[in-house]
């Protein structure tokens, strides 16, 4: 029985080496050495002073015709209050919203609100988007054009510039940063 007991006991000791080596050594050190290997992945928005005024990765709201308008927030673009209105798809409410929108989005742009993509409707999952899909980009430029004073082409131009491709070109939908693209347009198309 006690050699039995003296091999088990052994063979658990081994085994804790090398889990704590692999686990506890081995693998966070994969990981420094990749993460030191990654390019900075700084998502810092600077404007022409190089001061921070954003992050790519955080939507922020705008007040104003001459800005692009991101997607709506269930959490007012507050990072801690980031999540979605848990509203179910059939919910009253949620569709007073989505009705709310489309007609405030159809007078604000002077489009058909048939022709509204659903992204300028719906929230994002995290409220935190700052992503837009090129249909609600293009249907903005008139009136940004407009207010801005700078050409269709030019404004064109930005959202191109700031039009992210599907990864792969396949996997996902084409996205515009309009976080990034107010930037430009904040900076003169600079």
């Amino acid at each position: 029985m006690l050699p039995i007991f003296g091999r088990q006991l052994l063979t658990g000791a081994r085994m804790l080496l090398v889990l704590t080596l692999v686990v506890g050594l081995a693998y966070p050190l994969a990981m420094v050495a990749i993460g030191r290997l990654m390019p900075a992945q700084d998502a810092s928005i600077r404007n022409s002073a190089g001061e921070v005024v954003g992050n790519a990765r955080l939507a922020q709201p705008v007040s104003g015709d001459e800005w692009f308008f991101p997607r709506p927030s269930a959490g007012d673009y507050d990072g801690l209050a980031s999540g979605a209105s848990n509203l179910a798809a059939n919910s009253p409410e949620l569709l007073k919203q989505i009705a709310d929108r489309r007609f405030q989005i159809a007078e604000r742009e002077h489009v058909d609100p048939a022709s509204i993509p659903a992204d300028a409707l719906s929230a994002s999952a995290s409220g935190l988007d700052p992503d837009i899909s090129p249909e609600y980009a293009r249907l903005q430029i008139p009136r940004v054009a407009r207010e801005t004073g700078l050409s269709r082409k030019d404004v064109t131009a930005m959202v191109q510039a700031n039009t992210q491709d599907p990864l792969f070109g396949f996997i996902g939908e084409p996205q515009v940063n309009v976080v990034t693209l107010n930037n430009d347009l904040a900076n003169g198309g600079r």
